[in-house]
């Protein structure tokens, strides 16, 4: 049995499933490594409220919570680690407290793997992308693979100096089976949500789920709708800094409805509300939208930004969806109006969960686990 880190920042609701399945399986012993308490991230301040996910994020896999941003707390993060003796470590981003120095320390004494989703996708000044190049060559000579997200995380990954055998193509994935279980009880309920907003069978439904800030570009969504005929409706699930605004902007019109934050359990049901899901965001650091993953798997089609990590992969069949850029307002009318009249091909969305679902992930871990030494370093000595 090998015994495996990770090192993530915190329970994530995308995360706890996959640990779930790695602490599951019989050929690994794992150990999550959390570097920041609850008290430091239950508030959101995109969302501008505490968040507490309605589904389980800590249950069903071992793990270790300790405070990171203290000299005092990457210690004990460090010594955990050391205590656990992996034969690998799994680093879940960089740029975190206590992440990097984690990183420095075990590189070099056993395997480092890593996983982000970070992409070139975004304009940035010559000077700007000379710096950022040096700097990231710099920092990831300290890992050994990258499970890369999908294509546009893959050339961020070469372009900051990681070989081709360092490269494992591993997709961003969800929870499918989650999103594709009580499907009649769920559409029921939306059709109950639909008619309680005042939106007819007969109308059609522009969802869009996410935090209402500038980056993330909702209110192109609003434009659009105004464009529209009165059987669009827009329905609006988040909250966030843009959302007195953009329910300024909106008062008085009868398309657009705001449900405000919803938890994990309710958004089966709100994405089977929608005849089309858009993700609009101009970026920066629009890494891949998960929210795409979501609506595919309930079936619904998507119209995404070119801006978003996950336009590159996601759209395996034309009758999924689009990628468009995001400024432009007639290029969203048009797809809307295409992909509010249609729903995925079954053949392409069994192939789509099948290749972006956490058994991918899993398998590709599991491999690299199998390619290494049985016996871990002696870290207790070396370190």
């Amino acid at each position: 049995m090998k015994r495996l880190g990770i090192l993530s920042t915190h329970p994530i609701q995308y995360n706890a499933p996959l640990f779930r399945m790695l602490h599951a399986d019989d050929d690994t012993e794992l150990v999550v490594f959390f570097s920041k308490t609850w008290d430091q991230v239950k508030f959101d301040p995109d969302f501008q409220r505490d968040i507490t996910w309605d589904i389980p994020v800590n249950d069903g896999y071992q793990h270790k919570t300790h405070d990171a941003s203290s000299c005092r707390g990457r210690k004990e993060l460090y010594l955990a680690i050391q205590d656990f003796s992996p034969h690998a470590l799994l680093i879940y981003g960089w740029n975190f407290p206590g992440h990097l120095h984690i990183m420095r320390s075990f590189h070099q004494k056993i395997p480092i793997w890593f996983r982000g989703d970070s992409h070139l996708l975004d304009a940035k000044p010559n000077w700007k992308k000379i710096v950022r190049r040096l700097w990231l060559t710099w920092i990831y000579r300290n890992i050994d693979i990258a499970f890369t997200v999908g294509s546009a995380n893959e050339a961020y990954f070469r372009w900051c100096g990681l070989r081709t055998n360092q490269l494992v193509r591993a997709p961003h994935a969800i929870d499918n089976q989650y999103y594709q279980e009580k499907a009649p009880q769920r559409l029921k309920e939306a059709a109950k949500i639909r008619l309680e907003l005042g939106i007819l069978p007969t109308h059609k439904v522009i969802l869009y789920v996410g935090k209402l800030e500038a980056k993330k570009n909702p209110e192109i969504l609003i434009e659009a709708v105004q464009n529209l005929s009165e059987k669009y409706h827009l329905v609006i699930t988040g909250t966030g800094p843009q959302q007195k605004y953009l329910k300024d902007k909106t008062s008085g019109n009868q398309q657009v409805h705001f449900l405000g934050f919803k938890n994990q359990s309710a958004m089966p049901t709100i994405y089977r509300m929608a005849d089309v899901l858009c993700l609009p965001s101009t970026g920066p650091n629009e890494t891949w939208g998960l929210s795409v993953n979501e609506a595919l798997a309930c079936g619904i089609p998507v119209v995404v930004s070119t801006k978003a990590g996950c336009s590159k992969d996601v759209l395996i069949d034309e009758s999924m969806g689009t990628a468009i850029e995001p400024t432009d307002l007639e290029a969203f009318i048009t797809a809307i109006k295409r992909y509010t009249q249609t729903r995925p091909n079954p053949q392409a969305m069994r192939e789509f969960t099948t290749r972006f679902c956490y058994k991918a992930l899993i398998n590709k871990i599991k491999l690299q686990c199998h390619s290494i030494a049985t016996k871990p370093s002696q870290l207790s000595s070396e370190l």
